[in-house]
């Protein structure tokens, strides 16, 4: 990750003003939301993957991954992930990048957008992040052995508003014979698989992110909670399953970390990214699982309530944890890599991470 603490307190900055899961919780409507949006449009966060020359800030992909992993803990109800990615595979077709908040399509691996003889996009992609709010959607393309990049108006398209578990938008978008802005072929050795990979490994970041705040949130309560005239972290069994937690945390972040690391230092390395980015997938999908349940367990039925702040990260990393491949969709891939390269290979897999 990066060792930029310039960029990632200025990002938490930004959310810390602005994006406080606490005030957002209790916020009578979603006025903060553009306002949000203007203060990280303004700082060039939303455009930190798009070089220079596209008119973005030209960070690297360490500072990018660093910005997410922030963006994690504060649990973003926007989709400055999304923006990012959809930022970075347009620069790398080499299309113009627009301003506003982008949407990336498709998120599920079931799913596909076909290019007509015609020229013109079709094809149904279900559970897009935030595809009614954005103004632009860029869909990734496999057509005959090359990976395309589409950059299309939403306007253009049919939008079926549907809620993830967190209420943000998770959207079914119908692409009906739709013109494309523009279309262009994924450069260098990017291929359809990178784009699913460089998903996972933003989501992974996210949930690390996000675990780390319900740890801190879950201790924080056992301390002052008292049952029995002595706070709750006092009880074995409580500080049992804080450890528990703290152990998936890290696990997670690590995973994550170790992903986005391998991303962003050995690029062309094909078989170490997707081992790393496969693996920290699968792993951050299982904290979510272990990891969620035991900060509702210690906090209770408040955690539960729609005016305590734990719901803002769990729901959202029950949502994470789907995108761009679970961890059953990732286990059945890396599975078969391991067992194309064969029983010799895997130590020496493990051990060269």
């Amino acid at each position: 990750m990066s060792d930029d603490n310039l960029l990632i307190d200025a990002t938490t900055k930004i959310f810390e003003d602005l994006c406080d899961p606490q005030n957002i919780n209790a916020a009578k409507d979603e006025s903060w939301k553009q306002l949000l949006w203007n203060a990280l449009e303004e700082s060039g966060l939303t455009s930190a993957w798009v070089p220079e020359e596209f008119g973005g800030a030209g960070a690297s992909i360490s500072d990018g991954f660093s910005i997410i992993e922030v963006a994690g803990k504060f649990a973003v109800p926007i989709a400055l992930p999304e923006t990012l990615l959809g930022g970075w595979l347009l620069s790398n077709a080499n299309i113009n990048v627009p301003k506003g908040i982008m949407a990336v399509a498709p998120t599920r691996p079931r799913d596909k957008v076909t290019i007509h003889s015609n020229g013109t996009l079709n094809g149904q992609v279900r559970g897009v992040p935030f595809a009614s709010e954005a103004d632009h959607i860029v869909a990734a393309i496999e057509d005959a052995g090359s990976t395309k990049v589409a950059l299309v108006a939403k306007n253009n398209c049919e939008i079926k508003s549907f809620s993830g578990l967190s209420g943000d938008p998770r959207d079914t978008v119908l692409f009906d014979n739709v013109d494309a802005i523009s279309i262009h072929n994924l450069q260098g050795d990017l291929s359809y698989r990178s784009v699913k990979l460089m998903g996972a490994t933003i989501r992974s970041l996210q949930i690390g992110g996000a675990l780390m705040a319900i740890l801190e949130l879950a201790t924080e309560h056992a301390k002052t909670r008292v049952a029995f005239e002595k706070p709750i972290a006092k009880f074995q069994a409580v500080q049992h399953n804080l450890a528990k937690l703290a152990n998936e945390t890290a696990a997670a972040v690590a995973v994550a970390n170790s992903a986005a690391d391998t991303l962003a230092n050995s690029p062309d390395n094909e078989q170490a990214i997707f081992f790393e980015a496969s693996s920290a997938k699968i792993r951050t999908g299982e904290a979510v699982g272990e990891g969620t349940a035991i900060a509702h367990q210690v906090l209770g039925a408040i955690g539960f309530t729609e005016e305590h702040i734990l719901h803002r990260f769990t729901q959202r990393l029950w949502d994470w944890r789907d995108d761009f491949g679970n961890e059953s969709e990732w286990a059945v891939e890396l599975g078969a890599l391991v067992a194309e390269n064969g029983a010799d290979e895997l130590w020496p897999l493990l051990t060269t991470r």
